[in-house]
């Protein structure tokens, strides 16, 4: 006689929850590779348990996630000691829209592109401490209530409270004033079309005053090493690498982490992608990734 799992715990089901998981994780890592090997180690720990001990957990999900979050929290209190002998600036790993995933890209990995996966949002959740970041994300963007996240992180639920609260006020710190997205896009294919024009005029109008471009390569491409401030500093650097552009390099407007962004393509390759945070209109942040190991994702379009 063959036992029926109990509801929620049918293969199906497990499995049905690596989207979630994996939206978490990228969340709290910044990275979908280590979010996909976190949540695969989450996986590997509930396929290791007997069936008795899969059995006896109420809310395989609940289980999941809270393996996941620890996971990720003892990855982001390694990070930073691994980005100590990182090459260069170390930026979030940029996420395209589903449709240049490729065809064979499988739907369980894509993260929901929303407000909380944006540059800007992710690089200020870079600068929070690990405890602050697990426990921001999954209350104010998973909705988990305090005492699940006590549960997760092991803290006390008045300590959670603290730490997503000193959170929020990082991020409130960090914003600037929204411009709608169809403006953003407008002020991207500007600050492209002055780019290939190598007008530096147009790009510093473009440009906020304080301006600051922050590069990626990893030490694996060839990029600026320090952030470049002030915007006729950017202008003029942007104007150097127009007269450095090799003749089969093309730029196009793409959607970075869903927000309006560039990409640079040699034959039909991506070679760097470049995220951009507009207030109001003018652009105040580029970030620009050359790392190729963060540049797996993306395809012609």
């Amino acid at each position: 006689m063959t036992t029926q799992p109990r509801p929620g715990h049918g293969p199906d089901a497990i499995l049905g929850e690596r989207r979630q998981l994996i939206n978490i994780a990228y969340r709290l890592l910044g990275s979908l590779a280590e979010a996909e090997d976190a949540v695969q180690e989450a996986y590997a720990r509930w396929y290791a348990m007997s069936p008795q001990q899969q059995d006896a957990i109420a809310a395989p999900g609940a289980w999941l996630t809270t393996v996941v979050s620890r996971i990720c929290l003892n990855l982001l209190g390694s990070a930073r000691a691994r980005r100590e002998t990182y090459v260069g600036a170390w930026i979030p790993e940029p996420l395209p829209e589903g449709r240049e995933r490729g065809a064979t890209a499988d739907p369980a990995d894509r993260v929901t592109l929303d407000e909380s996966v944006n540059m800007a949002f992710l690089v200020v959740l870079d600068s929070m401490t690990p405890a602050e970041r697990v426990a921001f994300i999954l209350h104010d963007v998973f909705c988990h209530s305090f005492a699940e996240v006590a549960e997760m992180v092991g803290r006390t639920p008045a300590a959670c409270r603290q730490l997503a609260s000193s959170a929020r006020r990082r991020i409130r710190a960090s914003r600037g004033p929204a411009s709608p997205t169809a403006r953003q896009a407008g002020i991207v294919r500007d600050f492209k079309q002055a780019w290939e024009a190598k007008d530096i005029n147009a790009l510093m109008g473009l440009l906020d005053p304080d301006a600051t471009a922050i590069a990626d390569g990893g030490g694996l491409a060839t990029t600026f090493l320090d952030p470049i401030e002030g915007g006729e500093q950017i202008a003029r650097a942007w104007a150097e690498i127009a007269d450095r552009k090799p003749g089969n390099m093309t730029f196009l407007e793409r959607t970075v982490n869903g927000q309006p962004g560039l990409v640079a393509q040699q034959d039909g390759v991506t070679v760097s992608v470049f995220a951009f945070e507009v207030a109001g209109d003018r652009i105040k942040h580029i970030w620009v990734v050359r790392n190729p190991e963060k540049l797996r994702r993306w395809t012609t379009a």
